[in-house]
């Protein structure tokens, strides 16, 4: 169930599940790191505490070869206190009946550091047990925060399903009674290109919903381009339009790619100034469209989510250009000059 979920998810919701996963596992490794770390603390000093009591008993019997001794004049050591050389561990014990010399028990070191190195390896296994824990807990943890967005993506996923199917037959029906009119003048042509932009706007919707894959065949980018210009064109007549472009054929999908060309030009014309100009041009395999405007004042966040510098639209314009332009692997750039004169260009390559 939860593998069918996750597979299911947009990206989004995908991004948000391991982000979610992430900072969930991370934490519970914090905390095991600090827990093993201070255990492994402990599990030391309980080795020398040991250690020492072990060499403090061994100093009323001296039975037994895990000790070695030695006897050493007394010059102010201190006694029956555990110390440490590069060599050794070891305690100075009095001789019973003589003031003079001390008794010193030896622990080899590289003995010590071998039971100190079995004590870490089992502490390693138990932590790495606990990590493998922790992981399937980060994902129940991830799975189950994001639940009741998954619930509510899907109750918008089937609203959007239902606006979708009802859209579909007014536009067909304005598109079947254009076709009836003979002579078509300016505003029936303008009326039909809105339809066809409505249409566009559709099936990229149902593409988005339905999340179809690419439709990649070969297009005359200057064909989709036009199409696009001519309807803004006829909108925005008090913008002067600059156009050059070139024919070309180009592997793409023509939906997406003409809702690229259609949010671009959307915001070129939207944020123009009075009596601007917008240059659109395509030379090897390099389109550009340059635009006047007011000045943006942050040009690198201008494609993120909801980023905008103006009370008007909603910032997602383009994102949109941006998402898909990543999608179909084009590389895109913004520019600005000191004249607020805005330049993006998207490499078809």
């Amino acid at each position: 169930m939860l593998e069918e979920l996750v597979i299911n998810w947009p990206s989004f919701n995908k991004e948000s599940f391991f982000k979610s996963f992430i900072l969930f596992f991370i934490i519970i490794e914090i905390f095991l790191i600090i827990i093993f770390y201070n255990y492994s603390n402990i599990e030391k000093d309980h080795l020398k505490d040991n250690l020492f009591l072990q060499m403090k008993n061994y100093s009323y019997t001296f039975k037994g070869d895990k000790f070695d001794i030695d006897i050493v004049p007394h010059t102010n050591q201190k006694v029956y206190e555990l110390q440490k050389d590069k060599k050794d561990l070891y305690i100075f014990v009095e001789m019973q009946n003589q003031n003079d010399d001390l008794v010193k028990i030896i622990y080899p070191i590289d003995r010590y550091n071998k039971e100190l190195s079995l004590i870490n390896k089992n502490l390693l296994i138990k932590f790495t047990l606990f990590s493998i824990l922790a992981f399937f807990i980060s994902i129940l943890f991830a799975f189950y925060s994001l639940y009741p967005l998954q619930k509510s993506y899907e109750i918008l996923k089937e609203f959007m399903k239902d606006i979708i199917h009802d859209i579909n037959t007014p536009i067909s029906a304005m598109k079947m009674n254009i076709s009836l009119i003979d002579n078509k003048d300016e505003e029936i042509k303008s009326i039909e290109q809105s339809i066809d932009i409505l249409q566009m706007l559709h099936r990229n919707l149902e593409n988005y919903v339905n999340n179809k894959e690419l439709l990649i065949k070969e297009y005359n980018i200057k064909d989709i381009i036009l199409k696009q210009t001519e309807f803004f064109s006829s909108i925005y007549d008090y913008i002067k339009f600059d156009i050059d472009i070139d024919d070309d054929i180009i592997l793409t999908d023509s939906f997406l790619i003409s809702r690229v060309i259609y949010n671009l030009l959307n915001n070129a014309c939207k944020y123009n100034i009075k009596n601007g100009y917008i240059k659109i041009t395509y030379k090897n395999k390099v389109f550009s469209i340059q635009n006047s405007s007011h000045g943006i004042k942050h040009p690198s966040k201008v494609f993120n989510r909801f980023y905008k510098e103006h009370d008007r639209g909603l910032g997602i314009g383009l994102h949109i250009v941006a998402k898909i332009l990543k999608q179909l692997n084009y590389k895109y750039t913004i520019t600005q000059d000191n004249n607020n004169i805005v330049t993006i260009t998207v490499t078809f390559k």
